[in-house]
C-alpha cells in the first residue's frame, strides 16, 4: 500500500534531519539561491466568500460552501491549525481588538467541526516571538471569553482532544523540511506540524512592510524554530535575510507541508505600515464593517488563489506581490482571476479602500537591518 501524503513527509523530513542537521545546527546551510523554475498550474480554484457579523456562523458557511470539512478531515487524524498569534506575550494591548491577530471565534469554530466529523486530536499552535504566551489573553472580540476557555470547553464536550501549543516551547522535535529557494536548503519546522495528517491555516489579513501583505501563505513563518533563526531581536531574522528573500522561505515551507485548506480573516484588520499596530510609523486598526459593512471570510483549498483573492479585495494585483509570483511559478497554486471561481460574490462586491504598506522596502529592511544589527551587539 503506498504511504500517504503526510507519511511521505515524516519520511522526508527524517531524511533531511538525517543529511542537514549538522550543517542547520553550525548556522543554517546557507547556499547561493538557485534559479527558481517556471511551472505555473492551469489548475482552477474555488474561492468561497462569506460575509456577516457572526464569525462562528461564518466559519460553517464557509465550511459548507467548500463542500463541508469532512471532505478534508477525516475520523482518527490530527489536524494542526495555524493561526496569527505573531504578536503574543511581547504587545502590552490586546491584539486581537487591534486587528493584528486571527480572532479566537474562528479559530475555535474550525477546531469544533473538525471534532465534530471525528479529527482525534486537534493542535493548535503558534511560535510567536516568544518560548511561551498566554492563552487566556487572546480573547474574542465581544470580550466575553477567550481562546484557553474556549478550548476548555471543547476538551469538556469532546474528551481533552485539543491542545494549545507554543510551538518553541512545546514542540516535541524540529523537523528539517526541505527549503531550495530560499538558499537555506532546509528549514527546522515543529514536528507538530510535519507529523499532523491535516494543515489548515487561519491568518488575519494585513499589510506588511516587507512582503506587501500578509495571509495564508506567510503565516507559516511562525512554525519555523525561533531558537535556530533568530540574532538581534527574536524576529527569525535568518529567514527575512536569507540569500533568496522572505519571501522564499514560506513559499518553500508551503510547498513542503502541501496546507489542506485556509480561512482569512477579514474582519478587523491592519492596514499601513504593518504587520503591528502602534501609534505613529505602524499600521491602524481597519474594521472591514466600516469600509463593506460586514466581516468576511475568504476560504478556500488552494492558499494561493486565496490569497490573490484577498489582495485583490485590498487593492493589490497579485503580480505585483513576490511570494505570489514565486508560488504561481512553482505551480503551487492559482493567481489567475479567470481561474479562480469566487463562491458567494463578485470582487466588485468586495474590494475596498486599503491603505498600502510603504513602498519604500529598500529603506524600511534597511532600518530594521541597522537596528538588529545594533541590539545583537
Amino acid at each position: 500500500m503506498p504511504p500517504t501524503r503526510r507519511a511521505f513527509l515524516r519520511q522526508m523530513t527524517q531524511w533531511g534531519a538525517l543529511g542537514g542537521a549538522a550543517r542547520l545546527l553550525a548556522g543554517c546551510g546557507r547556499g547561493p539561491a538557485p534559479e527558481i523554475p517556471y511551472q505555473p498550474t492551469d489548475q482552477a480554484a474555488r474561492v468561497a466568500a462569506v460575509r456577516g457579523l457572526d464569525l462562528r456562523t461564518m466559519v460553517r458557511d464557509a465550511l459548507e460552501a467548500l463542500g463541508g470539512i469532512a471532505t478534508l478531515v477525516h475520523p482518527g487524524e490530527t489536524v494542526f491549525l495555524k493561526p496569527n498569534f505573531s504578536g503574543a506575550g511581547i504587545a502590552d494591548y490586546d491584539i486581537v481588538a487591534v486587528g493584528e491577530a486571527t480572532k479566537p471565534e474562528i479559530v475555535v469554530a474550525v477546531a469544533e467541526a473538525c471534532l465534530e466529523v471525528g479529527a482525534a486530536k486537534v493542535i493548535i499552535g503558534e511560535g510567536a516571538q516568544v518560548q511561551q504566551f498566554d492563552w487566556e489573553r487572546l480573547a474574542t472580540l465581544d470580550g466575553e471569553t477567550n481562546l484557553a476557555a474556549e478550548v476548555a470547553r471543547l476538551n469538556a464536550r469532546f474528551g481533552d482532544r485539543v491542545l494549545l501549543a507554543c510551538l518553541n516551547r512545546d514542540s516535541p522535535d524540529w523537523d528539517l523540511v526541505t527549503s531550495p529557494y530560499s538558499g537555506l536548503n532546509e528549514i527546522a519546522v515543529s514536528s507538530l506540524v510535519t507529523r499532523a495528517d491535516r494543515i489548515i491555516s487561519l491568518p488575519v489579513l494585513k499589510t506588511h512592510r516587507w512582503t506587501v501583505m500578509t495571509a495564508a501563505l506567510k503565516n507559516f513563518v511562525g512554525v519555523a524554530s525561533l531558537a535556530r533563526y533568530t540574532w538581534g531581536p527574536p524576529y527569525r531574522m535568518d529567514l527575512h535575510y536569507c540569500p533568496g528573500g522572505i519571501d522564499t522561505t514560506f513559499v518553500d515551507l508551503v510547498a513542503a507541508l502541501q496546507p489542506d485548506l485556509t480561512l482569512v480573516d477579514v474582519s478587523v484588520c491592519c492596514e499601513g505600515n504593518g504587520p503591528n499596530v502602534y501609534p505613529g510609523w505602524w499600521g491602524r486598526t481597519l474594521d472591514m464593517r466600516d469600509r463593506l459593512g460586514d466581516w468576511l471570510l475568504l476560504a478556500g483549498t488552494d492558499l494561493v488563489a486565496a490569497d490573490a483573492t484577498a489582495a485583490r479585495v485590498m487593492g493589490q494585483d497579485p503580480a505585483n506581490i513576490r511570494q505570489l509570483t514565486l508560488a504561481r511559478q512553482l505551480g503551487l497554486g492559482q493567481t489567475d482571476p479567470d481561474r479562480i471561481a469566487l463562491l458567494g460574490a463578485t470582487l466588485d462586491e468586495l474590494q475596498v479602500e486599503w491603505q498600502p504598506a510603504s513602498p519604500a522596502r529598500d529603506l524600511i529592511e534597511g532600518v530594521d537591518s541597522a537596528l538588529a544589527w545594533l541590539l545583537h551587539w
